[in-house]
């Protein structure tokens, strides 16, 4: 079995993180998954859509067997820019806003520049505002103020700021002594890093693959047409995401979430309990749950008329889409089971 090497964990997984890449926005983040990729000697490919594709060759060559994580992020894009300078926003992808209110931010202009600053609410201040305390945090009544000296549009624009530019908010990212890893987009930076971390043990082991197989660094996810570039001739696609935790569900941070349903529907039956067995015979703490509100690669992947089974695994994720946090213990659990899953 993978064992779960943690300072190599940490150091992947800060520079990772720390890598904007809000959908949309993600060629940074893939060129670093491929300096990694190529540092353990598997060819990739970086396809049109921004993607990046590995193909290796296993032990049998009777079936094409795919899993998959997504390096793109929650983010936010400049809407347009008020007459005192500050920037009004539209999201990229569902971020919980209420959560941005306060956050640092960076924002990337067309012609490579970047400018600093904080999104706060359109009433920020108690002292100024009676609904300072009461005002909705919806995206329109959120802004950005400019860590830049500005008082009107004109100043914006001629630092190059202007509609469409790419907003990333701070990720925080925190590993603790206790073992928690509390972050932004844990979903799905996390299971980038294990995807990372079993090539790096795959090679370093010359431990064969099963079946052949493609490996996903998928971008567009938080939209919803992430994968629906894999190929089509893959018979079975297992992809790695955050799991869900909250109200009757049964997902725990320090487990591996076996999805059986979101919100698209059932996921397969048998690639599901496949996994499910695997998990039981290898011990691994486990849960299996329905997410109701939650879609995935895999569901993309159908979209696109690819003929598969479907299935997918992840670290439990709490406060998913705001301020997350996981375990450690999660993280290898789902490590664990995805190794199971391709190799043995």
């Amino acid at each position: 079995m993978i064992s779960f090497d943690l300072a190599y964990f940490k150091q992947v997984a800060k520079e990772i993180f720390e890598c904007d890449s809000p959908t949309g926005f993600t060629k940074q983040v893939i060129e670093l998954i491929k300096r990694y990729v190529d540092n353990y000697g598997y060819k990739s490919t970086i396809l049109n859509s921004g993607a990046l594709e590995i193909f290796i060759k296993g032990k049998d060559s009777s079936k094409i067997v795919a899993t998959s994580a997504h390096c793109d992020t929650l983010g936010l894009m400049v809407r347009s820019i008020k007459s005192n300078g500050n920037l009004t926003l539209t999201t990229l992808g569902g971020p919980s806003t209420p959560t941005l209110d306060g956050e640092y931010c960076t924002i990337y202009t067309r012609d490579g520049k970047k400018y600093t600053g904080t999104i706060l609410s359109t009433s920020p201040a108690v002292h100024v505002f009676k609904d300072a305390n009461t005002k909705s945090r919806d995206i329109d009544s959120l802004e950005v103020r400019l860590d830049v000296e500005v008082s009107s549009k004109e100043d914006v624009t001629k630092l190059g700021i202007q509609n469409g530019d790419i907003v990333s908010y701070d990720t925080k990212f925190t590993i603790t002594d206790t073992g928690f890893l509390k972050s932004r987009f844990i979903d799905d930076k996390a299971s980038v890093v294990i995807l990372l971390m079993l090539l790096k043990y795959t090679s370093e082991h010359k431990i064969q693959f099963k079946y052949d197989t493609k490996i996903y660094f998928v971008v567009y996810e938080e939209v919803g047409h992430g994968a629906s570039i894999v190929d089509s001739k893959i018979s079975e696609f297992v992809t790695l995401d955050m799991g869900c935790i909250g109200l009757d569900l049964a997902g725990s941070e320090y487990a591996v979430s076996i999805c059986a349903k979101d919100s698209g529907g059932p996921y397969d039956y048998e690639l599901t309990t496949k996994l499910i067995e695997m998990a039981k015979e290898n011990q691994l703490d486990f849960t299996v749950d329905i997410f109701p509100y939650y879609g995935s690669d895999i569901g993309a992947a159908r979209r696109a008329g690819v003929d598969m089974k479907g299935a997918l695994i992840g670290s439990g994720v709490s406060a998913s889409h705001g301020m997350e946090r996981t375990h450690l213990k999660g993280i290898e659990n789902t490590l664990k089971l995805i190794y199971t899953y391709l190799i043995k």
